[in-house]
């Protein structure tokens, strides 16, 4: 070792050994969530318990304070370790919804989504039976009997699908799908289908480590009692859960996703036509811009298939986008015509429109810039 790095020699064996002990007490922690999750289990109690956790944070920061640690890195630090306990609670069994196993019907289940689910379902204690392409030879013997069907197939398909399948459904049994785009879906449901019927948009991807905080939009249909188990068991996952009125649902999908991902479509196509890779411009770039790029590269990694079903889902969307266009076009003769006036008026405008929601923002995007910041640069 070399001379001058001999005086730290003391200090960082202690250190060292203070993070062993760090990481020993993180596994006494994980194994008295174990005796947590078995209580769960058995009490049929909700894997996240929001109100707990709230309580917990709060009562952290305090305890942060009086020791001279920054509250807001005490938090983050905590949040951490419960998120890491909440993925291992992901890999066991769950609490189940209701006094007795349901047979679910998962068309589609062996996709991404339908894969998921099934395996919450099944360690829920729930009977999961999977229709794929192939297996339309056996419909009538795979829907016999089931409690439920949902329809998790690509947003093009969804509809054909339903009406395929309706006729070898029980009358009894729930119909559900999990579409992002309701447009008229909810209605085909109970027309093709006399019994209940509940229409689902999981709003995460199929490669969630787990479902806690994750929020589910429901549409009632017909009979939404007969499905309330259905939602008690997300629940019991820790999702969120929040009613919706279809056409209000798809209404905001046109901006939340399609106006959003045709954005992100229009930077990567841009970025290609002026041969900016993404890897070549990250030295140069700003930790804002860093985390754009990588949202944008995000989605290029994905199924083309289901985002462009996304995008062009239907004739509103398609005409929002066209307007959206059309909108830049007019913003674009201020870059034409050097309108420097012109732009700050507009951007004026804008902040006015976002008023206290710009400053919330702020703040937001500064902490998520902040945490990529220090972990990747």
């Amino acid at each position: 070792m070399p001379s001058e790095l001999q005086p730290l020699a003391a200090p960082r064996e202690v250190i060292d050994a203070i993070d062993r002990q760090i990481l020993d007490l993180l596994q006494q922690r994980n194994r008295v969530v174990g005796d947590v999750i078995a209580t769960k289990i058995r009490q049929g109690l909700p894997i996240f318990d929001a109100a707990r956790e709230a309580a917990k944070i709060a009562d952290f920061r305090r305890q942060a304070e009086q020791h001279g640690l920054d509250a807001e890195w005490a938090e983050d630090f905590l949040r951490m370790v419960m998120s890491s306990s909440r993925d291992r609670q992901s890999q066991g069994e769950f609490p189940r919804a209701g006094t007795r196993s349901r047979v679910v019907l998962l068309v589609g289940g062996a996709g991404g989504m339908g894969t998921l689910y099934r395996r919450f379902l099944e360690r829920s204690g729930h009977r999961v039976r999977i229709l794929d392409r192939d297996d339309w030879a056996r419909v009538d013997e795979l829907a016999s009997g089931i409690d439920l069907a949902i329809v998790a197939v690509p947003i093009d398909a969804t509809a054909e699908v339903i009406r395929r399948l309706a006729p070898h459904l029980p009358g009894e049994a729930a119909l559900a799908d999990f579409t992002s785009n309701k447009n008229g879906l909810l209605e085909l449901m109970q027309q093709v289908h006399p019994g209940p019927v509940l229409s689902l948009h999981p709003m995460h991807g199929p490669d969630a480590p787990n479902l806690t905080k994750q929020l589910m939009l429901a549409c009632p249909g017909r009979d939404p009692q007969h499905s309330r188990w259905l939602l008690e068991q997300f629940e019991l996952w820790g999702m969120r859960i929040k009613i919706v009125d279809a056409e209000r649902h798809d209404r905001a999908m046109h901006l939340i996703q399609g106006l959003r991902h045709f954005t992100t479509f229009l930077h990567g196509s841009f970025l290609r036509q002026c041969n900016l890779h993404p890897g070549d411009i990250l030295d140069y770039s700003s930790p804002i811009y860093r985390m754009e790029v990588m949202m944008t590269a995000r989605m290029f990694a994905q199924d083309p298939h289901l985002y462009a079903d996304i995008v062009l889902a239907n004739e509103e969307r398609r005409g929002l986008l066209l307007e959206f266009l059309h909108h830049h076009r007019e913003l674009a003769r201020m870059i034409a015509e050097n309108d420097r006036a012109g732009f700050i008026d507009e951007f004026r405008n804008i902040s006015a429109f976002f008023a206290d929601f710009a400053e919330r923002a702020r703040r937001e995007s500064g902490y998520l810039i902040y945490r990529l910041s220090e972990r990747y640069s």
